[in-house]
């Protein structure tokens, strides 16, 4: 198991406009820490340690260790974090504290593996409507990803919520019947073919075959 990040910090003094032009020449960002049973702080940490945390295969669902001068360490975890639209840069991140044996709402990717035997028939497709799925846990319990098995997936079945494996501890919040990954063969519609009109309309006052016009009677 690899050992937890540990990430330093620095109680924040300063507020404003000013102060935040500031941390970002020195590429530090502003943090809020609460939850846990204490109280909220205000911090500064350095912008490379929170982007190579977010840059990691568990991202926002890490569970690090962060260190504020004269606090103390709280192990902590991503609960919402401001983002430049247009650099993409970060700019501010609020993380909660962790209680032991706390449970928490996380989010966690879904991922088709094995090679479904339906998609050997001619025209099938595999549709996944869900890429993530919501999940309670302890944080540090929580997966990188949970699997969706579709080894035995044939044309016209579905894989439900209800047939996921899941570890102990993890409670999944989505329906048991919500439809995960299921195969549908599509085929191109046949056009009708085109048949000549049986007849020509009969037209009013249309010459007859003596060369006289017809009247209505």
């Amino acid at each position: 198991m690899a050992d937890k990040v540990v990430v330093k910090a620095e109680k924040r003094e300063g507020r404003g406009k000013n102060d935040s032009r500031r941390l970002r020449v020195e590429n530090k960002i502003p943090i809020s820490i609460y939850g846990g049973g204490g109280e909220s702080v205000a911090a500064v940490v350095d912008l490379k340690d929170l982007a190579a945390i977010l840059r990691t295969d568990t991202g926002v669902n890490t569970v690090f260790s962060l260190d504020i001068a004269g606090v103390g360490a709280h192990d902590v975890i991503f609960q919402d974090r401001q983002i430049d639209a247009v650099r993409g840069r970060l700019l501010h991140a609020d993380l909660r504290r962790i209680a032991k044996g706390e449970k928490m709402e996380m989010t966690v990717p879904l991922h088709l593996v094995g090679e479904a035997p339906g998609l050997q028939e001619e025209g099938a497709v595999i549709n996944q409507p869900l890429h993530e799925i919501k999940v309670i846990c302890e944080p540090a319990n929580v997966p990188d990803a949970i699997d969706i098995d579709v080894s035995n997936l044939n044309a016209g079945e579905s894989i439900h919520v209800s047939d996921l494996k899941v570890g102990k501890g993890i409670e999944i919040q989505e329906s048991p019947e919500t439809v995960l990954a299921t195969i549908a063969i599509v085929r191109e519609e046949e056009l009708e073919p085109q048949t000549e009109a049986a007849g020509e309309p009969e037209v009013v006052g249309e010459e007859t075959a003596e060369g006289e016009t017809e009247s209505e009677s």
